[in-house]
C-alpha cells in the first residue's frame, strides 16, 4: 500500500526514482563521564575538532564550483560566522569542565539549549537559522568521531536517485550539480532555509519538513517527490507512477514556456507595465535576481549583519556591504530596509531584556529609535553608499506618524554628521515606510504625507489583522492572504498611494504567490517585490492579464465579505480565458 507524506514544496518538478537514506551525523552519541584529570585533552580535543571544522568550511569556500548556485558562498560564510560564534565554540569546553563529560555529549548539551532559544523566535526567517546552527554542530561531532565529513553521491549512484535525509547543508549542495541526484526530502527545514533557497536555485524536485521520513522510507524503494504540491509518495502503484509520469511531463512543458520569459518584460495583454522586484538577503543574490530581467531591488533584509556577533557592525563595514550590493545593481534602484530586529530576534549585544509577548514588543522601528546610535551609524552607511547608484531608504514597522517623524529627525542628524565629518553622502535619497500593522495601514494617507514610497508587508499585515500566527499548526488554517479584512486594508492603503501620487508595492509573500497576481493587479498594485524564484510564475500570470477585464472581476471579489467564499472566487478570477482577457 502507498504511503503519502505531506511537506512544504521547494524545489519544483516531478521525480520518480528509488530512495537512498543519508545517515544523520548526531545518531548515537556517544555520554560517558571522564576523570578531572582528563578534562584538559578532552577541551583539546573539541577544540581541535573546531579548528579542523573551520579549515574544511575554507576550504569549500575557495573551491565553490561556477556552475553552483550563488548564494552558496554566503551561506558557508555564515557557517564559518557561526563557527565563531563562543555558543559553538567556547560554551560546550565550559560544560566539559564543569560537568566532567565527553565532549560530543557537551556539544549536544549545549545545542539543544540553543535549539530552544531558536524555537521561540517569531520570525520565521531567523528561526531557520536554527537549521544552520545544528548543520554547524553536525560537522564538529563527525570531526570529534573521526567520521567522513563530506557527501558522497557521486559514486556508484543511478539516475533516478532520490535523496532521503534529515537534512541537507548548504556545503553538501556543491556535489549535487554533477552528481546523478533527481531529488531531495528532508525531515526538517522551512520555506525560508538555506535548504530551501538553494533547493530552488538547484531547481530540482525537493520536499522539506516531512518530519519522520527517514524512519518510514527503505533504502531502494521506490518513492515520487511532487516538488510542486510538497508531497512523497512511498512504494507507488502503477496507477500513481502513470499519473505523476504524465504530471511531470506538463511540468516539463510548462517549464519550457516559463523560461521564455526570463527576458520579457512584465507588460500586461493591454499594455500596462507592471514592475518586478527581488526581495535579497545579500549582496551575492543579486546576481540570481538578475537572471529574470528585475526592475530593481525591493527589498534588502539588513538583518544578516547584526546576527551572531558579539558587537554591533561598524559604519565603514556597512558601507562596504551596501557599496557591493549597489555596484552589483548595475544602475537598477536598490532598497534597504534598515534594520528589523526585536526582542524575539535577540542579538547578543541587545541589552532590553524578554517580553511576555515579543511580536508585540521592542521590534522594528521601535527598537531602532530605542537604540539610536545604532539606528544612525545604519543610515549614514546608507547615504554614504547612496553616492555610487539609486538607494532608498526603508523603514520597517511604522505604527504611528510621531515615529515617522522621529525617523527623519534621526536622518537628518546623521546626514549632519557626515557633514560635519567632510563625508560625501546622497543628501537627497529616498524614503519609505513598511505598512505591516493595521494601525499604519488605516492612516495611511497621513503616512504619505511624510515618506516617498511605501513598501507593504503584507506577512506581518494579515497575521496583525487575523491574530493568527501561520507558524501555529493549531491556527495556521486561519491565516488567509484573500480574508476580507485584509483586503479592505490594501485596497484602501493601495488607493491612498495612487491618489497621493507615490509609488507602493508588496513586499510579502502575497506578492510572490501566482494565485493572487490577478487580484492585486486588479486592486491597482503595479509593483510587485518577491524571491527571485517566484518572477517567472508572477511574470506569466501578468503577461496574460488584462487589467481592465480583471479590475471588474475583483470588484466582486472586494464586495464579498464572506472568507469562505474567497477561494471560489480567486478561482474564478484565475481561470479567466487568457485570449478573453488579452482582447
Amino acid at each position: 500500500m502507498s504511503i503519502v507524506l505531506h511537506g512544504i514544496a521547494v524545489g519544483g518538478g516531478i521525480a520518480i526514482g528509488r530512495a537512498l537514506l543519508l545517515q544523520q551525523g548526531l545518531d548515537n552519541i556517544p555520554h560517558y563521564a571522564i576523570e578531572a584529570n582528563e578534562v584538559k585533552d578532552e577541551c583539546l580535543r573539541f577544540q581541535t575538532a573546531v579548528k579542523l571544522t573551520r579549515r574544511q568550511l575554507e576550504q569549500l569556500r575557495n573551491t565553490i564550483p561556477e556552475n553552483a548556485p550563488t548564494e552558496l558562498g554566503a551561506f558557508i560564510s555564515l557557517h564559518l560566522m557561526l563557527l565563531t560564534d563562543v555558543t559553538l565554540s567556547r560554551e560546550p569546553i565550559d560544560i566539559i569542565e564543569e560537568k566532567e563529560i565527553n565532549a560530543e555529549w557537551a556539544l549536544q548539551v549545549q545545542l539543544e539549549r540553543l535549539s530552544q532559544q531558536f524555537d521561540v523566535i517569531e520570525d520565521e526567517y531567523l528561526r531557520e537559522r536554527k537549521q544552520d546552527m545544528l548543520q554547524v554542530g553536525e560537522r564538529i561531532f563527525k570531526n570529534l568521531r573521526g567520521h567522513e565529513i563530506e557527501l558522497n553521491v557521486n559514486s556508484d549512484l543511478f539516475d533516478d536517485t532520490i535523496l532521503i535525509a534529515h537534512d541537507i547543508s548548504p556545503a553538501d549542495t556543491i556535489f549535487f550539480k554533477d552528481s546523478r541526484v533527481a531529488a531531495f526530502v528532508t525531515d526538517v527545514g522551512g520555506p525560508t532555509s538555506h535548504t530551501a533557497i538553494l533547493a530552488r536555485s538547484l531547481d530540482i524536485p525537493s520536499v522539506i519538513a516531512l518530519h519522520n521520513a527517514r524512519q518510514i522510507i527503505q533504502d531502494d524503494e521506490w518513492v515520487i517527490v511532487d516538488g510542486i504540491d510538497g508531497v512523497l509518495i512511498i512504494d507507488p502503484d502503477e496507477k500513481i507512477l502513470a499519473e505523476y509520469r504524465k504530471r511531470a511531463k506538463i511540468y516539463r512543458n510548462q517549464k519550457r514556456q516559463l523560461n521564455k520569459l526570463k527576458n520579457t518584460a512584465a507588460t500586461t495583454a493591454d499594455d500596462v507595465n507592471i514592475q518586478i522586484f527581488a526581495n535579497i538577503e545579500a549582496p551575492s543574490d543579486i546576481a540570481t535576481a538578475h537572471k529574470y530581467a528585475i526592475d530593481g531591488v525591493g527589498l534588502f533584509r539588513s538583518e544578516f549583519l547584526y546576527l551572531n556577533r558579539d558587537t554591533l557592525p561598524t559604519e565603514d563595514e556597512q558601507y562596504e556591504i551596501y557599496l557591493d550590493a549597489v555596484k552589483r545593481m548595475k544602475g537598477k534602484p536598490l532598497t534597504i530596509r534598515t534594520v528589523d530586529l526585536g526582542v524575539d530576534k535577540n542579538p547578543r549585544w541587545f541589552s532590553h531584556g524578554d517580553a511576555l509577548n515579543p511580536a508585540l514588543g521592542l521590534t522594528g522601528i521601535r527598537l531602532c529609535l530605542a537604540e539610536p546610535i545604532m539606528f544612525r551609524t545604519q543610515m549614514r552607511a546608507i547615504l554614504r553608499a547612496a553616492v555610487h547608484g539609486p538607494i532608498r531608504m526603508l523603514w520597517p514597522m511604522i505604527g504611528s506618524l510621531s515615529e515617522l517623524r522621529l525617523c527623519h529627525a534621526h536622518l537628518d542628524l546623521a546626514k549632519q554628521q557626515l557633514s560635519d565629518r567632510g563625508i560625501v553622502f546622497q543628501a537627497d535619497i529616498p524614503t519609505g515606510c513598511m505598512i505591516e500593522i493595521p494601525a499604519a495601514a488605516l492612516m495611511v494617507t497621513s503616512l504619505l504625507r511624510q515618506v516617498d514610497f511605501l513598501s507593504i508587508g503584507t506577512n506581518d499585515l494579515i497575521q496583525y489583522t487575523l491574530a493568527v500566527d501561520r507558524s501555529d499548526d493549531a491556527v495556521s488554517y486561519l491565516y488567509q492572504p484573500a480574508h476580507p479584512a485584509v483586503l479592505k486594508l490594501l485596497t484602501h492603503i493601495l488607493r491612498s498611494a495612487i491618489k497621493a501620487g507615490k509609488p507602493v508595492s508588496i513586499c510579502g509573500e502575497m506578492a510572490g504567490d501566482d494565485r493572487y497576481t490577478r487580484l492585486l493587479l486588479g486592486m491597482g498594485l503595479r509593483q510587485f517585490s518577491m524571491h527571485p524564484s517566484n518572477i517567472l510564475r508572477v511574470k506569466n500570470m501578468i503577461v496574460h492579464s488584462n487589467t481592465d477585464e480583471v479590475e471588474k472581476q475583483v470588484w466582486r471579489i472586494l464586495r464579498n465579505d464572506d472568507p469562505n467564499k474567497v477561494d471560489d472566487l480567486l478561482k474564478k478570477l484565475n481561470q479567466l480565458d487568457a485570449q478573453k482577457t488579452a482582447a
